[in-house]
């Protein structure tokens, strides 16, 4: 999927890979990649900025730590990160159930 695809849901998927813990911003690539079969496949000129963006807004936090000798910046989502992915997953149950009950005709 291209970043356009996804715009608008980009920020949810972040808050959601960094709920299981802190990443460190490749690792947050590999965690979109590996949880979306492949299909999400984003460079990283696109996730920084993002994740940037939520730091500013207070969802996320990022810190430094040292491995092998060099310095890599971790995040890590924040209690306000946790309150808006919970409002991102209700928001997202809703839309599900609605389309598969237009769309599928399953209501």
């Amino acid at each position: 999927m291209r970043a356009e695809e996804l715009k608008g849901n980009l920020d949810g998927m972040l808050l959601a890979v960094l709920s299981s813990g802190p990443r460190h911003g490749y690792s947050v690539i590999e965690a979109l990649r590996e949880r979306s079969g492949g299909k999400v496949n984003l460079p990283s000129g696109t996730i920084y900025p993002a994740l940037h963006r939520l730091e500013a807004g207070g969802l996320v936090r990022s810190g430094w730590e040292l491995v092998g000798g060099r310095r890599r910046r971790v995040y890590e989502i924040t209690s306000a990160g946790e309150q808006a992915l919970t409002a991102t997953r209700a928001n997202w149950r809703d839309i599900i159930a609605t389309i598969r009950a237009v769309v599928l005709n399953e209501g």
